[in-house]
């Protein structure tokens, strides 16, 4: 059977089933990877996807019979990878999911003990590569599968974060879209003061409500309805492998990943004043700002998690934000958690004496356009267009993509890592500039081949 290689991306392997993915291309794959990596024990993760367990069982056929030991963590969330790969020795920590996208999608997502992500740049493309060498020859003494359960210990972890006694009785909703945090959320709140109010927390691959992806606006209506129906001081909303967490306000209203970012960062500060903090090159003005006011230091840095990782374990910093909804800790293994960050958000909550909405409005003085996509047939070329035009602009940067800056507002354009996307995001000081120039930018990239996506 012909791969199809197109499923290998910058941070993961992903594609639909069975089309792309099927048991055949794990084994494929599974022989790849120990070409590669040689290692003598895979641990191996996965979601409620329908085809998660199907493609786990062809794994395990294969690493075992080339005779690597495979540790069985059963249905979790990303964030337990992360866990397993901080604290066990395995050499290899696998995660059967694709995240927010639709149910026909499965993938995989590969990180080395530490939890160190593999990538496209340290040997998920050799992986790639390495399929059209075929099958490996079955080793003298087949591999040994063991189950390990780490709910538990997972839970303890998270909840030694943050300050469990000072957590008050908030009234919660909370949308697991019918994705992993249906089964993360209960254990972790067990015994907790907060009162949850659940919607679709049955583990369910066909996602029979909504897509677990709280970015489209739809996957967010019956919490929203459900937060102003009982009058609820906060909503969670979590992408369909947990690592992501989305707040909704107790007016109903989305809260940006910059705002989130913001509100955690002057929270952590507090805590442990003086820490670097790092956030991605989307996120808006209001982040280092507060970070600079909270007496703490503050970094731009790169999209994507591999990357943020990385800056982390050089720069020592204790917390990093992105405009996507992942949180990352340096205490939680310089890795992100969703049900860590939700947590945390309901610590801050319990200090304050302020509505989520007031500090929301507090925060929210830069009006932004959220992340407008483009289906784009050559992005470097619309890119370089960028680059070499608005030569009256105050200044630019190419951290990621590029970025370009004016006295009352900025934009950055950028290719995606997970989709054939072209992005832009813009903030400005006014809304009406904003509009004006959300408008500009839109009819330039559209006039240079681009075609927005809705």
């Amino acid at each position: 059977m012909a791969i199809d290689l197109s499923i290998f991306k910058d941070y993961d392997v992903r594609g639909t089933y069975p089309n792309q993915i099927n048991g055949e291309t794990a084994q494929a794959i599974a022989h790849a990877i120990v070409r590669k990596f040689q290692p003598k024990t895979i641990a191996i993760c996965r979601d409620m996807r329908l085809s998660g367990e199907e493609i786990k069982d062809n794994l395990v056929k294969i690493f075992t019979m080339l005779g690597v030991d495979v540790v069985d963590v059963g249905l979790v969330g990303t964030e337990m990878q992360y866990y397993v790969a901080g604290t066990y020795p395995y050499d290899l920590v696998l995660m059967i999911s694709a995240s927010h996208n639709p149910p026909e999608y499965n993938g995989l997502k590969v990180v080395k003990k530490g939890p160190i992500a593999v990538t496209s740049d340290s040997g998920l493309y050799e992986v790639r590569d390495l399929i059209a060498q075929g099958s490996l020859p079955a080793a003298a003494t087949s591999g040994k599968v063991t189950n390990l359960d780490v709910m538990d210990e997972w839970r303890k972890k998270v909840l030694s974060l943050i300050d469990v006694s000072a957590l008050k009785p908030l009234s919660v909703v909370i949308d697991a879209g019918n994705g992993m945090a249906g089964k993360l959320v209960p254990k972790a709140f067990e015994g907790l003061p907060t009162k949850v109010t659940s919607l679709y927390f049955e583990l369910d691959g066909h996602f029979p409500n909504h897509v677990p992806n709280p970015l489209i606006e739809k996957n967010t209506v019956d919490l929203k309805k459900k937060i102003l129906e009982i009058g609820a001081d906060v909503g969670l909303t979590f992408d369909g492998d947990a690592d992501r967490m989305f707040l909704v306000d107790d007016k109903g209203r989305m809260v940006s990943g910059t705002i989130t970012t913001a509100l955690l960062a002057k929270y952590i500060l507090k805590k442990h004043p003086g820490e670097l903090i790092l956030y991605n090159a989307i996120c808006g003005r209001i982040v280092p700002k507060i970070i600079e006011e909270n007496g703490g230091k503050s970094k731009r840095v790169r999209v994507g998690h591999s990357y943020i990782k990385t800056y982390m374990r050089e720069t020592g910093a204790i917390f990093a934000g992105e405009h996507s909804g992942h949180y990352y800790f340096r205490d939680y293994f310089l890795a992100e958690s969703g049900v860590l960050t939700a947590l945390m958000v309901l610590s801050l909550l319990s200090t304050q004496d302020k509505k989520l909405s007031q500090l929301v409005d507090e925060l929210d003085v830069y009006p932004a356009s959220g992340e407008i996509n483009f289906v784009v047939s050559d992005i470097p070329a619309v890119v370089d267009a960028i680059r070499n035009g608005f030569s009256d602009a105050v200044s630019k940067d190419e951290i990621d993509g590029i970025s370009v800056w004016y006295k009352d507002y900025w934009f950055n354009v950028r290719a995606s890592k997970t989709e054939p996307l072209l992005r832009l995001n813009v903030e400005a000081d006014t809304k009406e500039i904003l509009d004006a120039k959300t408008k500009e930018l839109v009819v330039k990239i559209e006039s240079l081949g681009g075609k927005r996506k809705e």
